[in-house]
């Protein structure tokens, strides 16, 4: 499992005193007003943020960080993740996940079969859509509803799912 987690994406620069706007990754954009500091993409180990201003504008965050004051300090952030430890995470529901815990999954159907590696989630207004990519390299879109995933085992990097009739 991962130790950190991507809460978003340094997009651009914003106006002249240091702040940039910042695409989430998250699903609560609203959680960065509780964020207190964020991990700067980069050499290990990642430097450390402190968040002293949380805007919204659009889809965007705009953050300023206590550490930049001007346009020319932020510049050279564009492009840089932006991550929090596992404490400062959002706390998960039951039979919730981070997407980073699951992605590298083994996906087996009910009888063990192997059916391929959970490469990406697709956020889908209705639910989630797990994307398998399967032992002969096709790709298996699963709903993220408990009639399709049956069982998900961090732990073990497993996850056991019913495939629905039409979907292979």
């Amino acid at each position: 499992m991962e130790d950190i987690l991507k809460v978003g994406i340094i997009a651009s620069t914003h106006g002249v005193h240091g702040e940039v706007k910042v695409f989430p990754t998250t699903d609560d954009p609203a959680r960065f007003k509780k964020l207190k500091e964020v991990l700067l993409e980069g050499e290990e180990p990642k430097q450390t943020l402190t968040i002293e201003g949380v805007r919204f504008f659009k889809q965007m965050v705009i953050l300023k960080f206590k550490e930049y004051h001007d346009l020319t300090g932020v510049e050279k952030l564009k492009g840089k993740s932006l991550y929090v430890t596992r404490e400062n995470a959002v706390p998960l529901a039951e039979d919730e996940y981070y997407i980073a815990d699951l992605i590298g999954m083994q996906v087996v159907d009910e009888e063990g079969k192997p059916l391929g590696i959970l490469k990406d989630v697709m956020d889908n207004k209705a639910n989630d859509v797990y994307i398998v990519e399967m032992t002969d390299k096709r790709e298996l879109l699963l709903p993220a509803i408990r009639q399709c995933i049956l069982k998900v085992e961090p732990e073990k990097m497993l996850m056991t799912v019913h495939v629905m009739e039409g979907l292979l």
